[in-house]
C-alpha cells in the first residue's frame, strides 16, 4: 500500500491515500497521525486523509492551542484538497475536534464516527484534574510519563499493546497540557441535539478516561445516532480490539455512502 506524507499551503502535516469517498481521522491527545496505523486498512475503499493536530507530530506550530483552532486546521486542510465533505473519525481528544468541525461547518460532516471521547468536562473536576496530571507530571522522565499514560489507557498491557502505544504516543511537553487544558473546556450540550448527520458513537467497556456512561449520554442525545461498546478494551479500541474496531466502522461507513 502506498503511503505519502504531504504538506498543505497552511503547513498542515498530513498523510493521504487510497481511493473513495473522503474518510478523516484525527488522533488523540498525545498521539501523532501515525497512530491510525491499524486502520490503513480503510484505503481500500476510502480516500484517508490523516492530520497531524497542532502541537502534535510534526505540526510545531506556535498558534494557540484550542479544539476551536484543531477543528480549523482539519477544516482549512480539507479546504486546500478540494474536499467539500467527509466521513469524520476522532479518537478522543480528536473526538471533540469531531464534534467542533460539525460547529463550525456541518455541511462538510458527511458522517461522524465519535470514538472513546466526551461532550463536556465540568469546570471544577476539569481544574482538579488539570492541577493533578501537572502535578504527577512534574520531575518525571517522559519514558515514565509513557509509561504512566499506556496503563490509565490500554486494558490489557500485553508487551504487543504496550510497544504499539509508546511508538505513536509521542507528548510534546510545551504543547501536552494546553491541550489538555483545551479539552476541559469543550462543552457540547447544546450542540448534540443539533446533530443530523449519521453518527457513530464508540466505547471502551473498561475505559478510565471517559467511562462508557459519557457515550451513552452522547448517545441519548444525538437523534438516530448508534451506539457500540467494545468489551476486553480500554481507551484505546482502534488499537486493543482493531479487528472489532474496523469491522464496526466499515459496516457504519458502507451503510451511509453517499457516492455514486
Amino acid at each position: 500500500m502506498l503511503r505519502q506524507s504531504f504538506k498543505s499551503c497552511n503547513g498542515i502535516p498530513y498523510l493521504r491515500f487510497g481511493k473513495g469517498e473522503p474518510l478523516v481521522f484525527i488522533h488523540g491527545l498525545g498521539e501523532v497521525k501515525e497512530g491510525w496505523s491499524n486502520q490503513f486498512e480503510f484505503a481500500d475503499q476510502y480516500d484517508l486523509i490523516i492530520p497531524d493536530l497542532r502541537g502534535h507530530g510534526e505540526y510545531l506550530s506556535s498558534g494557540e492551542i484550542s479544539i476551536k483552532n484543531f477543528a480549523h486546521d482539519v477544516i482549512s486542510l480539507l479546504k486546500d484538497l478540494g474536499i467539500k465533505s467527509a466521513h469524520i473519525c476522532g479518537l478522543s481528544m480528536g473526538g471533540m475536534v469531531a464534534q467542533e468541525i460539525y460547529r463550525q461547518t456541518p455541511e462538510m460532516c458527511r458522517s461522524l464516527m465519535l470514538v472513546s471521547t466526551s461532550h463536556y468536562a465540568p469546570n471544577r473536576l476539569g481544574r482538579f484534574f488539570l492541577k493533578y496530571r501537572k502535578t504527577c507530571g512534574e520531575n518525571k522522565i517522559p519514558k515514565d510519563l509513557k509509561e504512566k499514560a499506556a496503563k490509565v489507557c490500554l486494558y490489557s498491557w500485553s508487551k504487543e499493546n504496550l510497544e504499539m502505544f509508546y511508538q505513536f504516543y509521542r507528548p510534546n511537553r510545551e504543547f501536552y497540557f494546553k491541550s489538555m487544558e483545551a479539552c476541559l473546556k469543550v462543552n457540547n450540550i447544546l450542540l448534540l441535539s443539533k446533530i443530523n448527520v449519521p453518527t457513530l458513537i464508540i466505547g471502551g467497556l473498561y475505559d478510565s478516561v471517559t467511562p462508557v456512561w459519557i457515550q451513552y449520554l452522547m448517545h441519548k442525545q444525538i437523534r438516530h445516532s448508534e451506539l457500540v461498546i467494545f468489551r476486553n478494551s480500554g481507551h484505546i479500541a482502534k488499537l486493543e480490539v482493531k479487528e472489532d474496531f474496523n469491522q464496526a466502522l466499515r459496516s457504519f461507513l458502507n451503510k451511509h455512502k453517499t457516492a455514486s
